[in-house]
């Protein structure tokens, strides 16, 4: 059998755009570099390639292609820029502004780490330009008392941006120039949970005091339908991220929290299961049975369930004749889903057949 292949890590955007912005500014000094070094905000360093470089004047240009490396991110090989240029600071000591060029997005809701009106670089982006910037002038004689402008700009930005959910979190005209580590890792769990933290901070700060959690496009799309009087942003999709999801919503102060997830995934969270992945979380069969020997007294539907492979082949063995079957698996789900969120926010849910009939709600049962 082969190995598997080790997957390769990538950099953020926000790392590309402090490589293109140190860059710059080098070029700015007379050094057109083919790399730049930049320093990680957790430890190490990063030898970043440049892709292109020009003078516009008295500005600097250059952009870097971003790496994600394995990750299946929108902006693998995006290149991302910075223009840099600077006056002089009558004032004295250093001073450096960074903003938002053409497809870098704007944040208009609150809720993010960003204020509104400012461009979608977070903070962490921020502090690795300046520390870049202050870098580079610290090693060109004659460069203190500066005011130095940074200005980054995503050339596809607005088109990359309608692939991703800054829309619906109030990041408009771009993407987000982002990052913690400056590294991505492969099908990085701590992105995809900030996806989902930030997505719930902004329904809060909008002054939603409900949300409904759906593991993905088509359970989502089923719920706007059952709940269509609902405005975009009450919508938050979780993947996998069962557990983290309700608990993270619990402590941002919602009141109710809607679970609205496929027999499958319900499954598992009725046994507990905190993070549903089909790889990572397996179905008890055996503990399926005894739910459904205990509700039915069917040995042989019992039989039946232990020897099935999926949920789909389970969920055709129950849903016309059984329906305690599936009652029972979703008042268990909503019960584990209750211990997570504590007992000051409700907790409700619906469970879909695949082609979005509602199979269990708790106010029909």
């Amino acid at each position: 059998m082969k190995p598997k292949r080790k997957l390769k890590s990538g950099f953020t955007t926000g790392t590309a755009a402090t490589a293109s912005a140190k860059a710059a500014l080098m070029l700015l000094m007379g050094e057109a570099p083919g790399s730049v070094r930049i320093r990680l905000p957790a430890e190490g360093k990063l030898e970043i390639p440049i892709y292109g470089c020009r003078l516009i004047g008295e500005k600097a240009e250059c952009t870097v292609m971003k790496d994600a490396g394995d990750d299946p991110d929108v902006t693998h090989r995006a290149l991302i820029g910075a223009r840099v240029w600077m006056t002089d600071n009558v004032q004295g000591g250093t001073v450096i502004s960074i903003r938002g060029g053409e497809g870098v997005g704007v944040v208009t809701k609150p809720g993010l780490e960003v204020n509104v009106g400012e461009p979608a670089i977070n903070p962490v982006p921020r502090r690795m330009i300046r520390a870049a910037v202050r870098e580079v002038l610290e090693s060109s004689p004659g460069s203190e008392s500066k005011h130095v402008f940074v200005e980054i700009f995503v050339p596809e930005g607005v088109e990359l941006a309608k692939k991703t959910l800054n829309a619906r979190l109030g990041i408009v005209g771009g993407i987000s120039i982002l990052g913690t580590t400056g590294i991505v890792h492969p099908l990085s769990h701590d992105a995809y949970k900030a996806t989902i933290r930030s997505a719930l901070s902004v329904a809060r700060a909008t002054g939603l005091t409900k949300i409904i959690l759906t593991t993905g496009r088509r359970s989502e799309r089923f719920a706007q339908m059952l709940w269509h009087g609902h405005r975009e942003g009450a919508f938050v999709q979780i993947g996998d991220y069962f557990k983290f999801s309700v608990e993270s919503a619990a402590k941002l102060g919602f009141e109710k929290i809607e679970l609205a997830v496929f027999f499958g995934k319900a499954v598992k969270m009725a046994q507990g299961v905190h993070y549903t992945h089909a790889a990572r979380a397996q179905i008890s069969m055996e503990r399926l049975a005894d739910w459904a020997l205990e509700v039915t007294n069917e040995s042989g539907l019992a039989r039946q369930i232990k020897g099935s492979n999926t949920a789909r082949e389970v969920l055709g063995l129950v849903r016309n004749d059984y329906p305690a079957v599936v009652n029972t698996v979703g008042k268990r789900m909503l019960e584990t889903a209750r211990d997570f969120a504590g007992p000051h926010c409700k907790v409700d849910g619906v469970i879909f057949d695949y082609d979005g009939a509602v199979l269990f709600d708790p106010m029909n049962t």
